[in-house]
């Protein structure tokens, strides 16, 4: 039987997170009685993040491991959990431990009246640096998208499969999920969602590794959306678009 939910984490040198966020969402969503699957991408980790996926897989066989021989980036890595899934449903949450999912089922509950659901952390525990930088971001893509969401960074977020259709694939695209989908007509929820510190592993993002490819970014994504091809509206009186 094909699930309904497909749930897309990404991993790089995480591999004491493994175990207990497979467990978590396992739990989460196995209560809504909706059947999943949890797909748990190795992005070219150097620890033994892949053997502790091997064991969550061989423990549940909800659990499907994907591996990448290098690491590609988050986006890529996200890519790749989108092309292996199968549901109608796809979410996404980072493999740190600092997103939570015990939030997943309420923002399933909100699908039901938009095409995705996404995440703001309104309680971010993350260094002051962090959260400057990314105000200073969502500056920017206001000024230059005109398409402002509190929290696109964000990765813990629920859409319907056909959201994909939106998203080109490029490195740095897991930023501008929400605004992609935005553009092309989807009807995009904002929700607050829990923030946890880091538990195990360390941050692969930093300031300046954000900054000159976050431009760039930028500056792609203004064209794309210039060009981009719209969703189907619904129809007057229909409301928001069902899957």
């Amino acid at each position: 039987m094909r699930p309904e939910i497909s749930v897309a984490v990404p991993f790089y040198n995480e591999a004491a997170n493994v175990e207990p966020l497979a467990r978590r969402i396992l739990a989460a969503l196995g209560a809504t009685g909706r059947g999943i699957e949890l797909i748990l991408v190795d992005d070219g980790s150097t620890d033994d993040t892949w053997e502790r996926i091997q064991a969550a897989q061989r423990s549940d066989a909800r659990v499907r491991g994907i591996r990448h021989a290098v690491n590609l980036g988050q986006s890529a890595a996200l890519f790749s959990g989108f092309r292996a899934s199968q549901g109608s449903v796809i979410a996404t949450l980072d493999g740190d431990l600092q997103n939570d999912p015990a939030d997943l089922p309420r923002m399933l509950a909100e699908l039901d009246g938009c095409d995705m659901v996404c995440g703001v952390r309104v309680a971010r525990v993350d260094s002051g640096l962090r959260r400057l930088s990314s105000r200073v971001a969502r500056w920017a893509r206001k000024l230059v998208l005109r398409v402002d969401f509190a929290d696109s960074g964000c990765n813990l977020r629920v859409f319907k499969r056909r959201v994909l259709d939106a998203l080109p694939a490029f490195k740095g695209v897991h930023r501008f999920i929400p605004i992609l989908a935005s553009c092309a007509g989807a009807v995009v929820k904002e929700m607050p969602v829990a923030h946890h510190p880091r538990a195990a592993g360390r941050s692969k993002y930093g300031v300046w590794n954000r900054v000159g490819p976050g431009i760039l970014d930028l500056l792609m994504v203004a064209m794309l959306i210039r060009r981009q091809i719209k969703l189907d509206a619904p129809k007057p009186g229909e409301g928001p678009r069902q899957g």
